[in-house]
C-alpha cells in the first residue's frame, strides 16, 4: 500500500472509531450512477485507462476523476453519449444522480459533478446481437 498517494476521507469520528472512504469508492459511486442515466452509453477514459482496465478489471472507474475532502467531494465524469438523445440533459441527469449517489451513500456534501462527453455513440443491430450470444451461451452450458 502506497501511504504517499493514499488520500483517505474522515467521515465521522465517534467513540468507538471513525468511518473512512477511499478515492475508489466514491468513483465506483460516480461511475455506476453516471451509467443508469438514459442515454449514457458508457464512460469514457484515456487510452492508458483503457489499456490498464483490461488488465485490472477497472470499468467502473474508466474515466471518473474524484477529489475527496473531509466533508466535500468533487467528480469529474468523461462519459459517451447514445446517438439521438440531447447532450445537455444527459449531462444534466448525470450531474443530478451522480450528485444524489454520493450524498446519499457518504453524506459528503459534492461541490461539483463536471462531466466531459467524450463522444457520440451509434447502437447497431449487429453490435446488439453480440451482447446477447454470450447470454445465450451460459444459458445452453
Amino acid at each position: 500500500m502506497d501511504f504517499d498517494t493514499e488520500v483517505v476521507t474522515d467521515i465521522s469520528v465517534m467513540d468507538n472509531g471513525k468511518v473512512v472512504f477511499a478515492p475508489d469508492v466514491i468513483a465506483t459511486i460516480a461511475g455506476l450512477a453516471a451509467t443508469e442515466v438514459e442515454g449514457v452509453s458508457g464512460l469514457a477514459g484515456t487510452v492508458i485507462e483503457g489499456i490498464s482496465g483490461i488488465f485490472t478489471k477497472k470499468n467502473l472507474t474508466k474515466g471518473v476523476h474524484v477529489e475527496v475532502g473531509q466533508e466535500e467531494a468533487a467528480v469529474d465524469l468523461s462519459i459517451n453519449v447514445k446517438y439521438g438523445f440531447r447532450i445537455q440533459e444527459v449531462c444534466t441527469n448525470v450531474q443530478r444522480e451522480v450528485k444524489n449517489a454520493i450524498e446519499t451513500m457518504t453524506a459528503l456534501r459534492v461541490v461539483e459533478v463536471n462531466v466531459i462527453v467524450q463522444s457520440v455513440t451509434f447502437e447497431d443491430q449487429k453490435s446488439d446481437k453480440k451482447k446477447d450470444k454470450p447470454e445465450l451461451e451460459a444459458r445452453v452450458k
